[in-house]
């Protein structure tokens, strides 16, 4: 009689720990970063002039093209919060985010560089801070590396719970 086959278990599929996880993660991260994005978009449509200020206030591009980008920003975010939200081209939403994010933490880093005594504008009107206020660059570009990694985490793993592309892969 074979020792090995009294000794061996019977052979089952076996789902390691992380393809259990990975899934719930994903969902933390896809729902995180939609909020983010929502609430980043929604306190800036209100007023698309503040917007178009505070992208002005970075002083890397000319006026006229700064308020088209800064009117136009919060309904990027806002599209992005509510594609991550319902989990439709997750991979997609994630990279635009990825290049967002890169963008505006080379602007905070380029601002801080220069000295510019401004509010990122990241979840309100930003610019011109008030005399005696100081910038807080290094906070807020902590805080968009760690939305960063979030979009990054959602680029190599983009099928998450409760997502139209998790159901779409199952169909």
């Amino acid at each position: 009689m074979n020792v090995t086959a009294l000794s061996s278990p019977v052979s089952t599929p076996s789902v390691s720990k992380w393809q259990m996880v990975r899934p719930w993660l994903g969902t933390l991260a896809r729902l995180g970063l939609a909020a983010v994005w929502l609430v980043a978009g929604g306190t800036k449509v209100g007023d698309l002039a503040a917007s178009g200020r505070a992208v002005n206030a970075y002083d890397v591009m000319p006026y006229d093209i700064a308020k088209v980008v800064g009117a136009a920003l919060p309904f990027v975010e806002i599209a992005l919060g509510l594609l991550l939200l319902a989990g439709v081209a997750t991979r997609v939403a994630a990279g635009i985010s990825t290049a967002l994010l890169v963008v505006f933490i080379a602007g905070i880093a380029s601002a801080w560089a220069r000295g510019l005594q401004i509010d990122c504008g990241c979840f309100g009107s930003g610019g011109q801070l008030a005399a005696g206020q100081s910038p807080t660059y290094g906070p807020e570009i902590a805080r968009d590396l760690g939305f960063l990694v979030l979009a990054g985490f959602l680029l190599i793993y983009p099928l998450t719970r409760w997502s139209v592309d998790s159901w779409m892969e199952r169909e």
